[in-house]
């Protein structure tokens, strides 16, 4: 068995094209799971828009301390409450030769907020951008926007020419299995360019010697293969045919750490994992009439039938941090009293349930991504089982994440898993504006379970204005208060940051988990 299983893992490296040493500046990266495609526009999705900030730029951008400075902006000045004026880098230079200017911004900002954009929640404030000059930009709002930087870090700026040339100046969505000419090609500015991508198997970026900052990278050309099993991904680490993975199991910790040659980073992360009900009039998979997740009491039952205690101690080895809350200790918005979770209590559960008219309980489906965060799918595995003592039977439905979260948005789903981060913004009123907001406009557009309170919409029209920092965290937390007892969703843990890398890789890991290759060096 044991040869048999070297064998499997050696073809699996062939077939993936990782065998073959790396030269002194070549990275060799591998995650658990491939990127939704190359067009940034076009996906919520943390990890891919990651990704692709190495070929595409933002006006602004969070450093190595996640603190936000000058990316393709210079400066910015607040001209009126409601326009902030944006001068740009001159001498920038897109892949193809193309120079940076005014009209790639305005072209490329008005399509990140265009409608039938799945990121248009990600700049919710914006209305129009309007060209002063060639290199300047004022940003006409909706209003005061006290986080206009913080969501500006995720939007990225195409060239517009390039956009046009291409039929493209309109987003896709790939979410919901939209392709263009952006899904497949890339064209920005950032420190690596687009050598070859074959989805799902190996994308290769090759270093952007015309990039307009200082290197602080050594890297010539990175080599990114998805490898969705845990132990291939592992095994592909410990016998140099990578040089970085991402996540690093949590159970091969040990093991890759007394590795010559290889070494774990982990550290505490600000991405919370949570669970969202459908309160649509119907269950997708139910045996019941209606929807019985419509009734707080439900929601609160499958809340108390979990026990995150021994999730965390058994499943994710000791090393996750249980919430209570959907943002994490270090995000503006956060209250430790709110971070208290309701009591793990099955009996109180069954109570509940025979209280909301359910005493023996009912079907429906539970979606879980098993190639998106860390144990996602044997975290499920568990909630099933304990959700089944007290009479709940949630199918289980374990996936890839780019089918995942389609099916999510879709509206497929009873109950779906999601990781969040609270990025770009790394502060609350992400997660109250996309996630607790009802579907409006740009707010709610993560939101498919359909929850809805109007004080809660209110106050969050009025976070997204208020300048008082203090005022905004109060109001943030009075917010928080009303979706807690009502139980919008259901918050999990904050997963803990799980690097592996070898012993001659220098990578700084921060708290939002995001892999930024323009600080690795490989000596």
């Amino acid at each position: 068995m044991k040869k048999f299983l070297l064998a499997a893992t050696a073809a699996a490296l062939v077939q993936l094209g990782l065998m073959g040493n790396a030269s002194a500046a070549e990275l060799r990266y591998a995650a658990a799971g491939d990127i939704y495609g190359l067009d940034p526009d076009s996906m919520t999705d943390s990890f891919s828009n990651n990704f692709l900030a190495h070929i595409y730029e933002p006006l602004v951008r969070y450093n190595k301390e996640l603190k936000i400075e000058p990316a393709l902006a210079l400066s910015w000045e607040v001209v009126k409450p409601d326009v902030v004026r944006f001068k740009l880098r001159q001498g920038v230079k897109f892949h193809d030769g193309a120079d940076f200017s005014a009209d790639d911004v305005v072209m490329s900002l008005m399509r990140a907020i265009d409608e039938n954009s799945p990121i248009k929640g990600n700049l919710p404030a914006l209305k129009s951008v309007e060209k002063i000059d060639d290199y300047t930009v004022d940003l006409h709002l909706a209003g005061p926007t006290p986080l206009l930087n913080n969501y500006l870090t995720n939007i990225a700026v195409f060239d517009s020419g390039w956009l046009e040339k291409n039929n493209a100046v309109k987003p896709i969505n790939a979410e919901l299995g939209q392709e263009g000419y952006t899904s497949t090609h890339a064209n920005g500015t950032g420190p690596f360019k687009l050598e070859s991508r074959r989805p799902d198997a190996q994308t290769v970026l090759v270093a952007n010697e015309g990039w307009w900052d200082k290197p602080q990278h050594n890297l010539t050309k990175v080599i990114f293969t998805p490898i969705a099993s845990d132990a291939t991904r592992v095994a592909a680490l410990l016998s140099g045919e990578v040089d970085i993975i991402t996540p690093s199991p949590l159970q091969d910790a040990k093991r890759i750490a007394a590795n010559p040659g290889t070494k774990v980073l982990e550290n505490p992360g600000l991405r919370t994992i949570m669970m969202n009900f459908n309160m649509r009039d119907k269950l997708v998979d139910g045996n019941v009439e209606g929807n019985p997740f419509k009734d707080v009491r439900v929601r609160k039952a499958v809340y108390q039938a979990i026990n995150m205690d021994l999730v965390r101690d058994k499943i994710m080895r000791g090393k996750s941090r249980v919430s209570g809350m959907q943002i994490a200790p270090e995000v503006p918005g956060f209250d430790a009293k709110l971070n208290e979770r309701f009591p793990y209590d099955p009996a109180a559960a069954k109570a509940l349930l025979t209280e909301a008219g359910y005493p023996n309980g009912f079907q429906f489906n539970m979606n879980c991504p098993n190639d998106a965060y860390v144990n996602d799918e044997e975290v499920c595995q568990a909630m099933t089982a304990m959700l089944a003592q007290v009479g709940l039977n949630a199918k289980l439905v374990a996936e890839a994440r780019t089918l995942h979260f389609k099916k999510a948005q879709e509206g497929q789903t009873d109950m779906f898993m999601i990781g969040w981060a609270t990025l770009p913004m790394l502060d609350g009123f992400s997660v109250l504006s996309a996630m607790l907001h009802s579907p409006e406009e740009k707010l709610g557009t993560w939101n498919p379970g359909g929850y809805k309170n109007a004080k809660v919409d209110e106050l969050v029209k009025k976070i997204d204005v208020e300048l008082d920092e203090s005022k905004r965290r109060a109001m943030m937390v009075e917010a928080f208060g009303i979706t807690e007892q009502e139980v919008a969703w259901l918050p999990l843990h904050q997963q803990p940051l799980s690097w592996a890398v070898r012993d001659n890789v220098e990578v700084v890991q921060t708290a939002d988990d995001l892999l930024r290759l323009w600080y690795v060096n490989v000596k």
